[in-house]
Parts: structure tokens; sequence; C-alpha cells
């Protein structure tokens, strides 16, 4: 990395918004850089040892801009972005006070366009004047003709701020957690524009991992699968540019193989963020999307082994269902709630019930007098539809079976998948020893055998999805999934 003593300030300020491109190649001083420590092998983070501690990352609810607090397991903080510069940084800096950040460790600067370095200098400013100020920023160098720039830039100068400029291979001292930086390449790639040349973090904390490409899009995506691989696997991803279908590409997604991903953008966004191509590309994959716009707030939790969603609202989390949740506006307070549990090891997808504890392995309780709802089992799942799922629902189905010695009352029990679709069984419906019982995506009329969830559009994935049952009064008896 570059430490920049002296900025050279652009002489044309033209007042930009959005994510437009620029020039490559800010004219700074540069005296010698911090040596790079090694990259982690694909294999580092398998073998990780349970780290102590807890790692956050908070995905800012800030409108069609985007904005990342992580705070490290031995509290040291990192902010990515900071909103756009319509709103010159309120909603960032309304959450950080909210949540007692009164220092940010690593300002990390994706890019200088306008909707990503908004609130650079109010958070700047804040924290020097107000709080106990910012370790260092990380730029990547490359210059803006913006007010929003300029008046970055002016208040790294008059706080005397740490500037790094910061290239592939370099790693951000995060304490407790390896950090990454997979980009910009130097020199920078041979494109125009701004979200190419951005800072790409890979982030891991025990078993979990977290990817964030920014603004990156087809020219630097390609970038990333040729030089890093499978390496770039991680548990989290942000998608790519608020969801543009210029990024998250299948052949990225394939590599990372998320077992999350959060997009931060406009619930009526002028770009149309998220763009239907990326959120079938999620679903293809079985990927749960949790969008700011509906999600608010959405606050990630590791323990090394295992990472709790947390949101404001509960939301669809089916790509192909985002847009039917109601919009959450950025500044909302609402305390957030625990929505699942995600296991890094083998990506399993519990979800749970907010204000429970959930548990990793959830086992099955004698509910009912001493009925053994441990019985259920999963006797079959036939999430492919013959034809067009669409068209024909009630051939999607999942079929229960009653192995104990005792009837079961299921009245009141509900069946969900991994994207919180869920359907409560009609009261006075039994199932005898020995008995199976057919739920169809479809409608149709209810029988000893049958059962229709009324469903207007396909629940189960084809490529894969976890089947959770809870008893009326939320224990779960049977969460399986299948591929």
């Amino acid at each position: 990395m570059h430490r920049h003593w002296h900025i050279a300030l652009v002489a044309v300020v033209i007042l930009l918004a959005g994510c437009t491109g620029g020039t490559p190649g800010a004219t700074v001083d540069t005296e010698s850089p911090v040596s790079p420590s090694p990259t982690a092998s694909a294999t580092a983070q398998s073998q990780a040892p349970s780290p102590e501690g807890t790692m956050e990352i908070h995905f800012i609810n800030v409108g069609q801009s985007a904005s990342t607090l992580i705070i490290g397991p031995t509290g040291e903080t990192m902010l990515i972005d900071t909103g756009d510069f319509r709103t010159d940084g309120e909603h960032v800096l309304a959450y950080l006070k909210a949540n007692d950040i009164e220092r940010v460790d690593h300002l990390v600067v994706t890019h200088n366009d306008a909707d990503h370095i908004g609130g650079n200098a109010a958070v700047i400013e804040y924290l020097e004047t107000e709080g106990e100020g910012v370790g260092a920023v990380y730029d990547p160098g490359i210059a803006a003709s913006t007010q929003t720039y300029e008046a970055y830039l002016d208040a790294v100068e008059e706080y005397d701020v740490t500037l790094y400029e910061v290239r592939e291979g370099d790693q951000l001292p995060f304490e407790g957690v390896e950090t990454r930086v997979l980009g910009p390449p130097d020199p920078y790639l041979d494109v125009d524009g701004r979200n190419e040349n951005g800072i790409v973090l890979h982030l891991t904390f025990g078993q979990t991992s977290f990817l964030h490409t920014g603004d990156a899009e087809e020219r630097q995506e390609e970038y990333l699968v040729d030089e890093y691989g499978a390496s770039l696997n991680a548990t989290v991803y942000k998608a790519g540019h608020h969801g543009s279908d210029s990024s998250s590409s299948s052949e990225l997604l394939d590599l990372v193989s998320p077992k999350v991903t959060v997009i931060s953008s406009a619930y009526d966004s002028q770009y149309g963020h998220p763009h239907e191509v990326v959120l079938e590309r999620f679903a293809e994959r079985s990927i749960p999307a949790y969008w700011t716009a509906t999600h608010g707030t959405v606050v990630l939790e590791s323990n090394g082994s295992a990472v709790t969603v947390k949101t404001q609202a509960r939301a669809p989390t089916n790509p192909l269902e985002l847009r039917e949740g109601d919009p959450i506006e950025p500044g909302t307070t609402t305390p957030v709630e625990d929505r699942a549990v995600i296991a890094a090891a083998d990506g399993g997808v519990q979800t749970v019930t907010p204000g429970t504890t959930p548990t990793a392995t959830p086992m099955a309780t004698a509910t009912d007098g001493g009925t053994d709802s441990g019985a259920l089992v999963l006797a079959e799942v036939h999430a492919d539809a013959e034809g067009d799922d669409r068209e024909n629902l009630n051939d999607e189905y999942v079929v229960f079976e009653n192995t104990g010695d005792s009837t079961l009352d299921l009245s009141g029990w509900t069946v969900a998948d991994s994207a919180d679709h869920v359907y409560t069984v009609p009261e006075g419906t039994t199932l005898a020893p020995g008995a199976q019982i057919t739920l169809h995506t479809g409608s149709g009329s209810d029988t000893d055998t049958d059962l229709y969830w009324g469903a207007s559009a396909p629940v189960w994935n084809n490529g894969g999805d976890t089947v959770t049952v809870r008893t009326e009064d939320e224990t779960i008896v049977l969460q399986e999934e299948y591929t």
C-alpha cells in the first residue's frame, strides 16, 4: 500500500451523481509501499481453527447506494463506503451513533463515485471532532471530478488522516480477521471507469468468509475469476454493483458459491436494481437473497462456524420474490431480529423464529402430551414438476410419513422452505402410524392424504432447498436439506 503524503486535487469540479465512469491514474506522490502480507491459500479457510469472539457485518440501508460496517472480534471497525452524496452521510452517521461507534479504524473507499463516497467528508469530520478518529483511509487512487470527491480529500487533508493507495495483494491489518485485497490490479485494468478498478475485499473469520466486490463489472469480474479461481469461495457475497446485470456473473457465482447474498439498492431504483437476470442467477443456485430495500438493514453475525442473519423486517428471500416485500425507508430505526442461521461447513440454512435461540442441529422433541413428533420424516421431495413448473404446481410436492407408533396431530404445524415461504397445516389434520400425507404447492381440496398449499408460484427450488417443519409452539421437529 502506498501512503499519500501529498494529494493533488483536480482543478475542475463538476457535480456528478451515480455510478459513472472515471479515468485511472489520480496524480499522487508516494513513498515506499507497505509490504503486503502473503495471500491465503484456497484451503486456509477450511483449516482455520475456531476463533474467539464474533465478527459482525452490517449492511446499512442507505437506499440506492451502499455502506457496510464491519466489527471485528476485538472491536476493531471497518467501514466500506458511506452512501450517496445527496444524503451527505446522514444515514451512515445516524447508524454509527446508534451503535456507539466512535472510531473507524479502517475507512475503505471501494471507488470514488458519488453514491459511494457521499458521506466520507461528514464521517471523517464527525469522528475526528466528536469521536475517536479514523485510523486510516484506503483508496484505489482513481480520481473523480466531483465536489463530493473534493470535499472528501479536503477532510482527509484538514484532519491529517492517513490515506493509503491500495492494490491487489495488500492485506489490511484488521485484527482477528484475515483481510485480502483482490483488486484493483497494479497496473489498473486497461478499461475506462472507476467501477472496474475498485477495491475488492475477501474477509475470512474462522470457517466463514465474506466477498465484497464493490461495483466491479464484467471486466474486473473476469479478472477475479481468472486470477483467483476457487479461492473466491465465500459464505456471504455482497451482490456486485447493487444487483446490476453488469455484475454477479454466472462464472463468478459458481466460484464464490455463496450461502447467502445481500443486495444494497433502493426499492424504486432509477436503474431498475436489482435486475431480474441477476435474481434469476441467484434463484438457479438456490441462494437466499436479502435486499436492504425490503429487509431494511441486514446484520450478519459470525461465530466462525455459522452466520446468524438478522434484519429489520421479515420479507421474502427467494430472489424471484424480493419485490413482493414492503419497502423499508432508509433511516428506519426498527431493531433487527434473527431470521436464519447458516452453517458454514455444509451451507445448511435454518430459518429461526425471532426471539428464539437457534441451534446448529435442531433435535426433535416430544410434544402434545408425549406424542413423538420426531417420528415425522420427509419421505419424498418432488420439486421439479413435469413441464412448466408454474403451470403444473400440483406436481410439485413434498411427502411426509409418520414412522412412529402413535397418531400425530399436525394441526397448526408449519412447513417452510429456506426462503421463508410458510404453509400452516389445517386444524384437525392427523397422520396415523405408517401413513403418508402429500403437500402439493398448488390449489385443491384437502383430504386425509393430500394437502394443498394454495401458492401461486413454485415453492421448492429444483436445485436444492431446505424443508423445515415446526409444531404449533414453534419447536422444530424436522429439518432436511435436499439437493
